[in-house]
């Protein structure tokens, strides 16, 4: 197992938990927060294999994934907190995954012959989409179509930065955590600060 399967498989777990919190708030029961941590772990990236012509998609036969899954949602099952709590927990985790998933939508792309341009937008619909999906089947605005939220524009914006840094002479796993980190820390520092994108 290499470094990208670790990232890829981190990033499951982290959305599914970020499902199932999401579950919780919506007072949804066991199977409904399983469904939910499901879509939103595997959405985004399905959505990515269909898009590419990959056949079949990536989770199928992954008994790995599946278990992450399932452990996600039974250890939020059992992880009790108030929901103010719950609110940061989410967006943490979420953060985490949006880094996590962008760099593997890219690199999984590019194996599969896309090109670089095209390839950052996978990356973006990898991380984004599955959580546009859970919040639609919770019936909320999703945060990739919130006002002025900055989501998959810090995805695209770390996207392109790994991209860019794969043309120097760093070190692939290096090259793949510093652009992690570096959408990590621009969700949460544009969180904090109230950065926002102007209105049309």
């Amino acid at each position: 197992m290499n470094l990208l399967d670790i990232v890829s498989y981190t990033g499951i777990f982290v959305f599914a938990i970020t499902g199932a919190l999401k579950a919780r708030t919506f007072k949804m029961d066991v199977f409904g927060a399983s469904v939910l941590a499901f879509v939103t772990a595997y959405g985004g990236g399905t959505l990515r294999d269909l898009l590419i012509g990959v056949r079949p998609v990536s989770w199928v036969n992954d008994n790995i994934a599946l278990l992450l899954v399932f452990t996600a949602t039974a250890i939020t099952f059992f992880f009790k907190t108030n929901f103010h709590q719950f609110r940061r927990i989410i967006f943490y985790t979420d953060a985490a995954g949006l880094g996590l998933f962008t760099i593997t939508g890219i690199e999984k792309s590019m194996v599969h012959g896309i090109n670089e341009e095209y390839a950052v937008i996978m990356g973006v619909i990898t991380a984004t989409f599955g959580g546009l999906i859970a919040d639609i089947l919770c019936n909320a605005v999703p945060n990739l179509l919130k006002r002025g939220e900055l989501y998959a524009t810090v995805s695209l914006i770390g996207g392109i930065i790994y991209v860019v840094m794969k043309h120097l002479e760093l070190e692939y796993n290096t090259n793949l955590i510093i652009c992690i980190l570096i959408i990590v820390a621009i969700r949460i520092y544009s969180k904090r600060k109230r950065l926002t994108l102007p209105e049309i």
